[in-house]
C-alpha cells in the first residue's frame, strides 16, 4: 500500500472498558513488517503522540515505545532516563538537575512531567539538534505521553481504521530503576497484560536490552507475550549479567530461544556489509537465529544516517529484506520502508 506522507496529528483516545478483551494479532507470523521506531521520528519529534500517529498513517505494523517511570510511578514514552536532551526542562526546572548536570524523569512527578515541551532532540553542550534537518526544535508544541496515553491511541486508530497495528514497548534500564526504587518492568508487563496484551498471540513484543530481566519477564512474572532480546555491544557498557559477546554466539543464540520469540539485533551485528556483486553479508549471529527460528528486528534504519555500505535506501532495503531475508527493521522513516516492501512482494 502506498504511504501518504500528510500527518495525523489528531490523537482521539478511545475509552475502554475495564474488562479488555486480549489482542490478537492478524498478522502475528506476517514476514517483512515495519517498526515505526520511536514514531515517525524522521519527521516529527521522537515518541510524541503525533509521530506515533503519523507512523500509523504512514502503515506501520508495529509501532514502539520506550518506557521509563515518572517519581509517582507512571509509565511514560520517553527514550532516556534522562529528559534534558528532548525538553525544556533546564528552562522550567532549573534546580532540579542532579550533581551530575544531567536531569531525570524519575525525579519528576507525571504532572510537571506534563508541563514539559517536547523537541527534537538536541546536544546538551551545544543545544543543536542531533539531526539538523528534521522537525525544527523551536516549534516546541508536544508533551510527554503515558504508556497507557499512547495504547489508547493506537487502540482508537485500530477502531476507526478496521487495521491492527501493534505496540512494542521496550523496558528502559531496569536495574538503574530499581536502584532508584522503582519497578519499571513490574509496571510495564501489568499494563500490557491490563490492555489484553499477554498472550502468545498478542499483537506486540516486549523488548530489553538487559538479559537478565528478560528471563525475569518470563521466568518470574510469567508474562506469556512476545519476548524479544536486543543487542548490544560490550563496549556501550552492557548490563550486569548481559555479556552481548556471548548471545551472539551459536550458543547464545540457542540460550535466547529457551526464553524469547526475537532478538533486536544493531544493524551491523546481523550484516557487515555487501560482497562483490552486491548482495548482503550476512553475520553468523544472523545464520544462527535464523536457524533457531527466532524473529530478527535490527535497528535501526535511518534515510537521513544509513549504513556506510548502502548508499540510499533501496540499497540498504534490499540488502535487509531481499537478501538476508530478515523478518523486519526498526526505522525512523516507515513510509520509505512501506514503499519499498509494496512493490516487492513477498515471494512463498
Amino acid at each position: 500500500m502506498k504511504s501518504a506522507r500528510a500527518a495525523i496529528l489528531g490523537t482521539a483516545l478511545a475509552i475502554l472498558p475495564l474488562s479488555i478483551a486480549p489482542v490478537m494479532a492478524q498478522d502475528s507470523t506476517l514476514e517483512r513488517v515495519v517498526i515505526a521506531h520511536r514514531g515517525a521520528s524522521g519527521y516529527l519529534p521522537e515518541h510524541t503522540l503525533p509521530a506515533k500517529a503519523l507512523a500509523y498513517g504512514m502503515g506501520a505494523d508495529f509501532i514502539e515505545q520506550d518506557v521509563v517511570m515518572s517519581k509517582d510511578g507512571v509509565p511514560v514514552i520517553l527514550h532516556d532516563i534522562h529528559i534534558d536532551t528532548t525538553t525544556d526542562v533546564a528552562k522550567k526546572f532549573p534546580d532540579r538537575k542532579r550533581e551530575d548536570g544531567r536531569y531525570y524523569a524519575i525525579d519528576f512527578t507525571l504532572e510537571e512531567l506534563k508541563s514539559l515541551n517536547v523537541t527534537e532532540r538536541f546536544k546538551a553542550d551545544t543545544g543543536e539538534q542531533v539531526y539538523p534537518d528534521r522537525f525544527p526544535g523551536e516549534y516546541a508544541i508536544f508533551k510527554i505521553p503515558t504508556l497507557e496515553e499512547e495504547i489508547a491511541m493506537i487502540r482508537g486508530l485500530n477502531k476507526s481504521t478496521g487495521r491492527d497495528v501493534g505496540i512494542y514497548p521496550e523496558i528502559k534500564d531496569p536495574a538503574w530503576h530499581k536502584a532508584e526504587g522503582q519497578d519499571v518492568t513490574a509496571a510495564v508487563i501489568k499494563v500490557m497484560e491490563q490492555w489484553g496484551y499477554g498472550t502468545p498471540e498478542s499483537n506486540s513484543y516486549v523488548q530489553c536490552f538487559d538479559w537478565e530481566e528478560t528471563k525475569r519477564i518470563r521466568n518470574e512474572l510469567k508474562y506469556q507475550g512476545k519476548l524479544v532480546q536486543l543487542l548490544g555491544e560490550n563496549k556501550w557498557g552492557a548490563p550486569v549479567g548481559t555479556d552481548y559477546d556471548y548471545l551472539k554466539t551459536d550458543d547464545g543464540v540457542a540460550e535466547m530461544a529457551t526464553v524469547v520469540d526475537g532478538i533486536g539485533p544493531w544493524l551491523p551485528q546481523v550484516i557487515e556489509g555487501l560482497s562483490a556483486d552486491g548482495t548482503a553479508i550476512m553475520t553468523p549471529t544472523l545464520i544462527a537465529a535464523q536457524r533457531a527460528q527466532l524473529k530478527v528486528h535490527p535497528y535501526t534504519l535511518r534515510a537521513d544516517q544509513l549504513p556506510k555500505w548502502a548508499g540510499d535506501m533501496d540499497i540498504a532495503l534490499k540488502a535487509i529484506f531481499d537478501d538476508a531475508a530478515i523478518d523486519g527493521i526498526f526505522t525512523d522513516f516507515p513510509d520509505q520502508v512501506v514503499e519499498y516492501l509494496a512493490v516487492r512482494p513477498q515471494q512463498d
